[in-house]
């Protein structure tokens, strides 16, 4: 199954830190966090140790690839280690993610900050790694201690634990903001042309003169204090060319009614003038 949001035929982001799941406890949670990496152009997925192993087929299989939406080109390029020391050999940097104070005296970075940095460096050559820890327990101090420094996250204090994927999205997102341009993947389609004065004023006085006939601007005194507020608020949209003349339409209808109606009316005085001549 894929998002809604997937094209294939775009060119998809690689690259970035390597992720490095330190004895992910489910199958699933491995597979959503590939769907994040794949979300913000991460391609280096690594397993240290999986609790259920690592499903080439069957029932975790099928729960990995399901959760991995699309994803599952990373999952099949997955490389599995039995020590973490194996799966960061190659690295030249390693961050540690924690949401807790390890007392091991490593800089502390939010992703926010860290990500640039990573990026610089990366563009340059070098191999960085990011590890993240089991869904119950984190990484312990000793796995801390293979990093370089700590990635933690601004979050709630009193609820601090963030599911595993989470916790990848989040990384990863500061990941794309530090290394593209960071636009939006697409833009608002362009408005109508704005409209011009004498097409604006039109509009005004049809309405005003609409509305004067029903009453509206009463008392007299009030008249033409209402009819600034009223030029008002149209002037604050901005209006286009298109707005002025979708607001005409819509009140033409509501002071002439439906077409159709008028139709058969104009149609029926017609058939009764006939009658009496």
């Amino acid at each position: 199954m894929t998002g809604a949001g997937t094209d294939r035929t775009k060119k998809s982001a690689e690259g970035g830190p390597a992720v490095i799941l330190v004895r992910p406890q489910l199958a699933v949670n491995i597979g959503m966090c590939a769907r994040a990496m794949a979300n913000f152009g991460l391609s280096d997925l690594r397993l240290v140790s999986p609790r259920e192993g690592w499903p080439r087929t069957g029932a975790l299989k099928k729960g990995a690839n399901a959760a991995a939406a699309g994803a599952v080109h990373l999952l099949e390029g997955a490389k599995l280690f039995d020590t973490l020391e194996e799966a960061v050999a190659d690295l030249n940097f390693v961050y540690a993610t924690t949401a807790r104070e390890r007392g091991q005296h490593k800089p502390v970075l939010t992703p926010f900050e860290a990500m640039p940095e990573a990026a610089r460096a990366i563009a340059a050559g070098e191999k960085r790694g990011v590890l993240f820890g089991p869904e119950r327990t984190g990484l312990s101090n000793d796995e801390v201690a293979v990093a370089d420094m700590i990635i933690t996250f601004p979050v709630n204090p009193a609820y601090a634990s963030l599911n595993l994927a989470q916790a990848v999205l989040l990384v990863g997102y500061e990941w794309m903001r530090a290394s593209t341009e960071a636009k939006a993947p697409f833009v608002a389609d362009a408005r109508s042309p704005a409209a011009p004065r004498e097409m604006v004023l039109s509009f005004f006085a049809y309405i005003e003169g609409e509305l004067e006939r029903a009453g509206f601007f009463r008392p007299i005194g009030k008249a033409p204090v209402m009819r600034r507020n009223l030029r008002n608020i149209f002037h604050r949209l901005s209006l286009s060319q298109q707005d002025v003349s979708t607001l005409r339409g819509m009140f033409v209808r509501l002071v002439e009614g439906p077409r159709a109606e008028k139709a058969a009316k104009t149609a029926q005085t017609q058939s009764e003038d006939e009658d009496k001549g």
